[in-house]
């Protein structure tokens, strides 16, 4: 099976994030904008947390917020809750990671820095292609 860094290796496209103190507002414009479930938040280039849809829902529309003034500071699942995954950890690793945890994304941490993020539906993406490998790879044995 894949490792983080084969997988995040085949990406053309930015890691996006946003700072704290943006509001919920222009983050969840960025979501909208770039069809993505969650945005990293750094700061100083350092990974302070991850807003998601789901944090977004639980926090903003619950409690009734105000999503154009309130920063993503008062919202984001903060580093010290973190799950984070290093480019050596396997597709399996992480599929296990994002089911027992019941998270939908994983920031890839490398020495202290970003180098991706993967979501669920990349790690089953990766799975199914890796057990369609297999089918055929048996298929050709059994054939001879």
């Amino acid at each position: 099976m894949k490792t983080v860094r084969q997988v995040i290796a085949s990406r053309t496209g930015p890691v996006h994030s946003i700072t704290s103190n943006t509001t919920i507002y222009d983050a969840l414009v960025v979501m909208a904008d770039q069809h993505i479930g969650a945005l990293l938040v750094i700061d100083d280039h350092k990974l302070n947390g991850i807003l998601s849809e789901r944090d977004y829902v639980r926090s903003v529309v619950v409690s009734d917020k105000s999503s154009k003034t309130t920063p993503v500071s008062d919202i984001m699942t903060t580093a010290e809750h973190l799950i984070t995954v290093s480019p050596k950890n396997t597709v399996e690793e992480c599929l296990n990671l994002v089911s027992t945890k019941r998270i939908r994304h994983l920031p890839v941490v490398e020495a202290g820095k970003v180098i991706g993020i993967l979501s669920i539906g990349d790690l089953v993406k990766e799975t199914i292609e890796y057990q369609q490998s297999l089918i055929k790879q048996l298929e050709s044995y059994i054939q001879g």
